[in-house]
């Protein structure tokens, strides 16, 4: 029996002999076989238990081998521990938390007794160690000691060759690393500074971890190179499904391995020590890149690992880098969804704030750059005999021109820039889409400086807004408000004026900034009818658009129903809008929380949106504001994943806590006669937004669903309902717009309608929704612009203040020129109609 064993025998057939023959057959081979021969007969056995349940001796003898020193190597703990978790497993996960305690023994011994051995399927059985207890409460609880005591060994180091577990083939990241970066990880001192960093399972190191890491860095050959080159590896690697020994077999796509995220998350950490200029937009760059949802949006991240410990890294930079931390912590939110991540990025901008001295605004306005742009705003390129200007124009352009040797203006590259300037011209159109992101940036902050009241000082609102290249272009299509500290406030335009700067009223009266001034955003909420309606009429009768609403913003003061509602507004609830496209709107706005859908505690939900703080408030004072829109699902079918098609809306409410310092206390409700009127007003104004655009009533085709409409009650009470705010100052501008027109002989405005007068007859146009309403007989008509016709070019030449509230301006006058030149109608779909309504 012994010789059949050897190397010209299969231990395979030699054990299921044995064990046919009984458990003294099976314990006598076993008894005489030693050293190499007993751990192939070892290994045999083992296979066979994993296949075969319920074979008590096979069973004994396996757990009395598993308490022998039989010396076994590291291929053969990695034989063992592949045999019970990965796609080679000869078990399921489910089958080996029941038999754990059978079947994990002998491997648990081999990676002892061995020199090293697979760190990313011990830590998979770590895991599963903890699951194992709940059916083997004595039993698995000693094992998972010796797991964990496995796991804190120190990795054996062998110079000049990374340790097997450090950019593991269980992804496609390890060996794209090793293939690309070969030379580089052969270093002197690399392999330990990344054994070092491969454990790193936790979103935080501890400060004795980093000193650790700095000593190994400062140690390792070209060690911040290693660091930066693999960094760069993960925020360019594409999500992909990874072959991990998964427990649950689920196989979602992530960036990289267990193993490998675990190094990504040392090394993010060990970064912090590099005092380079890429260290923190590359930690940026990695944050933003993990933190995007699968597919390029949602809440799943691609790494939530990973950028969670990158948001933290950003939260930890020091003052001297706490400008540019605060500027990429700031690019995030936008692109990053997922609610515990968005939640790591508060608090991280919060603290590198705070260790500033100052609040994220102040610090992200500081950090702007300026892209070569000169104070023109712009930058010229020679290529060849051409000239390209990169430029940034009012109320926040972007714009790539070139022109020709005479100085006449191109619309396009010339073939001969294209051919001999290839790479200057990729990087002028490189740089166009990073002045635009930029502008896109600028915008959204400028609108929550206004929602926040910040006030700056002259010299800091010279430097940061009316003299910065970039930012310069949005800030100056804006109004804005002076103050001398006596408690009055001049509000205009900026302009130059010599070697500064002065604000010009509608009236054109000029009053100089000077240098003890405080400056803010002027907001309509702040002023009387009559300087909001001078401002709006100066903006139309000069046709200059504004970046954001601004001039033309609704205002919404606490209304006699919300006293006397007391802590809840109701102004917005029941309601019915398009789920998705409402809650990509909530996303744009800031707005987060669960989704709702067709499965479990997706029937509603809190969308919950922090006020932006005043900027000139310290991180660590003041109160801070944030709003509560319950939504509720609402029956109107799903899509195939359970999301939900429709919602309704339900209560707003407010909370407040004190700022940053020290321990932040709860979120209390407040009443709503204690909110700040700009916290109050610029809450209701999104969730005006939302209903405005995303309603079904703005649904031309709804009524025309048949069956599957549902809500026609409803949609019939908000196509032609009341006007909400939006309406109203949309009603306003028509009311100085249209006499500028055309048609001005064909319309009039009314409480609710634009009634227009065509050729064959009349018709009143909804102001909130643009449905359309046929007289006399009040028929509905439904009309779906088409804006290459002329109706839609003749509108489209109309200049037009905003189109922030879904467009609907534009389609209103887009309707109105239509139906006044109705006898041109030519649509077979709208005749008919026409036919039907007379």
């Amino acid at each position: 029996m012994v010789g059949n064993t050897g190397p010209a025998g299969d231990p395979i057939e030699a054990v299921a002999r044995a064990a046919a023959e009984g458990p003294d057959a099976l314990r006598g081979l076993l008894d005489g076989l030693e050293g190499a021969e007993l751990r192939r007969a070892a290994l045999a056995l083992h296979l066979r238990v994993c296949r075969r349940d319920g074979e008590e001796a096979a069973e004994a003898a396996l757990a009395g081998l598993a308490r022998r020193e039989l010396g076994w190597s590291a291929e053969e703990a990695d034989l063992l521990l592949c045999r019970l978790l990965g796609g080679e497993a000869g078990v399921s996960p489910h089958e080996l938390q029941l038999r754990f305690t059978e079947l994990a023994p002998l491997a648990i011994a081999a990676c002892e007794q061995a020199e090293d051995f697979s760190r990313t399927h011990l830590r998979a059985l770590h895991r599963l160690a903890e699951y194992a207890r709940g059916y083997h409460r004595d039993t698995a609880g000693p094992l998972r000691d010796r797991l964990a005591a496995l796991l804190r060994r120190e990795v054996p180091v062998v110079p000049g060759l990374l340790p097997r577990h450090v950019l593991d083939g269980f992804d496609r990241y390890g060996p794209a690393m090793r293939a690309a970066h070969a030379e580089l990880l052969a270093g002197e001192g690399v392999a330990a500074l990344l054994a070092h960093c491969a454990p790193m399972d936790r979103p935080r190191a501890t400060l004795a971890w980093r000193k650790r890491a700095a000593v190994l860095l400062a140690g390792a050959e070209s060690g911040p190179e290693v660091v930066r080159r693999l960094l760069e590896g993960v925020a360019a690697q594409e999500e992909h499904r990874v072959n991990d020994p998964d427990l649950v077999g689920m196989g979602i796509p992530t960036l990289a391995s267990a193993a490998n995220t675990s190094l990504v998350r040392g090394l993010l950490w060990a970064a912090l020590g590099i005092g380079e200029e890429w260290v923190v937009p590359l930690v940026g760059a990695v944050a933003l890149h993990a933190g995007t949802g699968l597919g390029g949006s949602g809440g799943m991240c691609r790494s939530q690992p990973i950028a969670t410990a990158a948001v933290a890294v950003l939260g930890e930079c020091p003052a001297d880098r706490a400008e540019a931390a605060v500027a990429e912590l700031g690019r995030l939110p936008k692109r990053v969804v997922n609610r515990t991540v968005a939640k790591g990025i508060a608090r991280a901008t919060e603290a590198v704030a705070a260790r500033a001295g100052m609040t994220a605004s102040m610090l992200r306005e500081r950090a702007v750059p300026a892209l070569g742009l000169d104070g023109r705003g712009a930058r010229e390129v020679a290529l060849g005999a051409y000239t390209a200007e990169l430029a940034v124009r009012e109320p926040g352009t972007a714009l790539l021109s070139f022109r020709g040797p005479e100085g006449r203006l191109l619309k396009t590259a010339p073939k001969e820039a294209r051919e001999a300037c290839a790479g200057e011209l990729k990087e002028l159109r490189a740089g166009l889409r990073k002045l635009s992101a930029l502008l896109s940036e600028e915008r959204a902050r400028l609108e929550e400086h206004l929602a926040a009241g910040t006030v700056w000082p002259a010299a800091d609102w010279r430097r940061y807004y009316a003299d910065h290249p970039v930012t310069g272009a949005v800030a100056r299509a804006l109004v804005w408000e002076a103050g001398d500290g006596d408690g009055g406030w001049t509000a205009g335009r900026p302009e130059r004026s010599g070697d500064g700067w002065a604000l010009a009223g509608p009236d054109g009266t000029v009053r100089p900034v000077g240098a003890g001034d405080r400056l803010r955003l002027w907001h309509p909420l702040r002023a009387g009818d009559e300087e909001v309606a001078r401002w709006r009429a100066a903006l139309l009768d000069r046709e200059q658009r504004q970046p954001f609403k601004q001039v033309f913003r609704e205002v919404y003061p606490l209304t006699p129903a919300e006293r006397t509602t007391a802590t809840y507004s109701n102004r917005f609830a029941g309601h019915v809008l398009r789920y998705g496209q409402a809650r990509a709107l909530m996303t744009a706005r800031g707005w987060a929380g669960p989704h709702l859908g067709h499965f479990s505690d997706g029937y509603s939900s809190e969308m919950v949106k922090e006020l932006p703080a005043p900027g000139e408030l310290p991180a660590a004072e003041g109160t801070r504001w944030r709003a509560r829109f319950f939504v509720d699902l609402a029956d109107g079918g799903a899509y195939a994943d359970g999301a939900a098609l429709l919602c309704a809306t339900d209560q707003v409410r407010f909370e407040r806590r004190a700022g940053a310092a020290g321990p932040r206390g709860p979120w209390e409700q407040a009443p709503l006669e204690e909110v700040p009127a700009l916290v109050l007003s610029e809450a209701l104004r999104d969730v005006d937004l939302f209903t405005g655009v995303a309603s079904v009533g703005a649904d031309p085709d709804w009524r025309d669903r048949g069956e599957d409409r549902a809500y026609g009650d409803y949609w019939m009470r908000w196509g032609f309902g009341e006007l909400g705010e939006g309406a109203r100052v949309r009603r306003e501008t028509l009311g100085r717009l249209l006499p500028r027109t055309r048609i001005a002989d064909r319309v009039e405005l009314t409480d609710r309608f634009l009634r227009v007068r065509g050729e064959r007859g009349a018709y009143r146009i909804h102001l909130g929704s643009g449905n359309v309403l046929m007289e006399p007989s009040d028929a509905y008509l439904c009309v779906v612009v088409d804006r290459s016709r002329e109706a839609g070019r003749a509108a489209g030449k109309v200049f037009l203040p905003f189109e922030e509230d879904g467009g609907m301006l534009s389609v209103i006058l887009s309707k109105a020129f239509l139906l006044a030149a109705d006898d041109r109608i030519t649509d077979p779909t709208i005749t008919a109609q026409l036919r039907r309504g007379r």
